[in-house]
């Protein structure tokens, strides 16, 4: 993951500027009286939003405010990406200061559920798992499954989940790429999971693995990372990975029997799929890129 980042943290950016539906939304915490809206949701005070800040292209850790950035809690970073978007305009809309707190994966949803955080956006998907523990709010994206393989590999050609027969691969700890769609590939060999989106994709380009399974948005920034990786989308064939809807569906998790769920539901229903794919985009558009 180091190693990874490492490479990454060359930002190509063109001072591409977020506009449209997000308007800024400062990092600083600051203590304010709570008030109430006409809708009934809190305003006031902060909104502690946990991610991994490095997973591009939902969240990732750069230098500087650019684009911006929020700076991390208790850092001199900042995180910037999808996540950051939507965080911003969440606590805008709920009138609150935004902080965002950097964890592991692992400890993302426990975050929530002792308390420690208010929500988590950072590109979970909605499982069944996860719903016993905490509360999602509706989808804030849709993702759909994809494959990445080595552009001049084994796999290139590969026109359904079939044809990746045999392939050694991996996909990060704790997902449904991982847990459920892997073992739809014939006589996979199956690597142990790994520890973080970026582990995933060093361990394919090294040469570790023959493919990972994703998300599209993961995939289309890895693309851009590493121009030798080739993505491949079985969505559409008679061929492709067998998942449910609430595991493809990305939503906010918050602590259950939180009146935050509600409120931010009330807010995610101003925006569209629509909005949320032209933020996608905007936010591969500026993620760190390779040198």
């Amino acid at each position: 993951m180091k190693n990874y980042w490492k490479k990454l943290v060359a930002i190509a950016m063109a001072g591409v500027m977020v506009c449209g539906i997000l308007t800024g939304c400062g990092s600083k915490t600051t203590e304010t009286k709570a008030e109430t809206t006409e809708a009934g949701a809190s305003t006031g005070g902060t909104l502690k939003v946990a991610m991994e800040c490095s997973y591009a292209p939902y969240n990732w850790t750069q230098p500087t405010d650019a684009n911006g950035a929020v700076q991390i809690s208790g850092s001199s970073d900042y995180a910037y990406g999808y996540d950051i978007m939507m965080a911003k305009y969440v606590a805008e809309k709920l009138g609150r200061e935004l902080e965002i707190v950097k964890l592991d994966w692992d400890s993302l949803v426990l975050a929530v559920q002792s308390g420690t955080v208010d929500c988590v956006i950072a590109g979970q998907s909605i499982t069944a798992d996860r719903q016993e523990i905490v509360d999602f709010t509706t989808p804030y994206y849709y993702a759909s499954i994809v494959t990445l393989v080595k552009g001049d590999g084994k796999y290139a050609e590969a026109k359904g989940v079939g044809d990746l027969e045999g392939a050694t691969c991996t996909s990060q700890q704790n997902t449904v790429w991982y847990d459920a769609c892997l073992p739809q590939i014939p006589s996979a060999n199956i690597l142990p999971a790994q520890e973080s989106a970026p582990a995933m994709l060093v361990a394919l380009e090294s040469g570790k693995c023959d493919a990972v399974v994703t998300d599209m948005p993961t995939a289309m920034a890895a693309t851009v990372a590493y121009p030798d990786l080739k993505l491949l989308d079985f969505s559409g064939t008679e061929d492709d990975f067998e998942v449910s809807e609430e595991e493809i569906n990305i939503g906010i998790s918050v602590q259950k029997g939180s009146e935050l769920t509600a409120q931010i539901n009330e807010v995610l229903k101003e925006l569209t799929p629509e909005d949320f794919d032209k933020m996608m985009e905007e936010a591969i558009s500026v993620q760190p890129l390779s040198e």
